[in-house]
């Protein structure tokens, strides 16, 4: 009933990539077109920013709550009963996904037709129990000037859910997720774009947070000031390139420091 309740679901936008802190760390050796790197203790100057995009998983809690083991195994899970496989065996199956598609759930839109809201629900059912609410990080978002939004590959069910937990919810006036994007995900240009357009802003007034470094290229692209966020995943990245303009161990500090450096702070 599950895999056939699955495969009557018709859906045929792709979706490329998925999901995929203690202080401020400059890079180095690299040209910036943007801001050139600080070191811990510079100010920030960002005040041309009005715009403060942050993704979510990794980004706005920190890396070691390690939601996406539990993301991973309900991954495992969904693969195992829709193509009717043992958990081994959907493994394989999941990883060859992920390597020929992108990832697991673009595999199984492309040859299954998989609906991509209720696998989507699946694989955020998690345990949030890791995730600690952040006074602190609520604390400097208040004290922010301008606009705040989130920018996520996932559902926006899953980010209310995560940023109801850390207590920030309602620090940002949108969420834009993967159905937002038309199920085109992040580093594809197109929902950068789309997001911009939707909601009215430019890329030269715009921050950007990720913990994939490679979801920081189109948006430098564009023009916007980035920002990496290291992750302990091999996908995160290594945060080399012009691309990359801060790198933000401390998604917390280093918004503490960029509100230090901002002259209408």
């Amino acid at each position: 009933m599950f895999q056939s309740r699955l495969k009557n679901a018709g859906f045929s936008r792709y979706l490329a990539l998925t999901l995929i802190w203690t202080t401020y760390i400059p890079m180095e050796n690299q040209k910036k077109s943007q801001s050139p790197p600080v070191s811990s203790t510079e100010s920030l100057e960002l005040d041309h920013i009005n715009v403060w995009l942050f993704d979510l998983d990794n980004t706005l809690y920190p890396a070691h709550c390690n939601l996406f083991a539990q993301i991973d195994r309900r991954i495992n899970e969904y693969v195992a009963q829709f193509l009717d496989l043992n958990l081994e065996n959907a493994r394989v199956q999941q990883k060859l996904y992920f390597k020929e598609h992108g990832t697991t759930l673009r595999g199984l839109m492309l040859e299954h037709n998989v609906d991509p809201h209720h696998y989507m629900d699946y694989v955020h059912d998690i345990d949030l129990a890791p995730v600690d609410p952040s006074p602190d990080l609520s604390a400097v978002l208040h004290q922010l000037p301008g606009r705040k939004l989130i920018f996520t590959n996932g559902s926006t069910k899953h980010a209310e859910n995560v940023t109801g937990k850390l207590g920030i919810e309602h620090h940002f006036e949108a969420i834009f997720d993967i159905a937002a994007s038309d199920f085109l995900p992040k580093p594809d240009t197109l929902p950068y774009q789309k997001l911009m357009l939707e909601h009215d802003f430019d890329a030269v007034e715009t921050i950007f947070f990720d913990d994939m470094d490679r979801n920081l290229e189109p948006a430098a692209a564009l023009g916007m000031t980035t920002v990496w966020v290291p992750g302990h995943a091999d996908w995160s990245g290594d945060g080399e390139g012009d691309h990359v303009h801060h790198i933000a161990e401390d998604v917390t500090a280093f918004l503490q420091a960029a509100v230090a450096g901002l002259k209408t702070a």
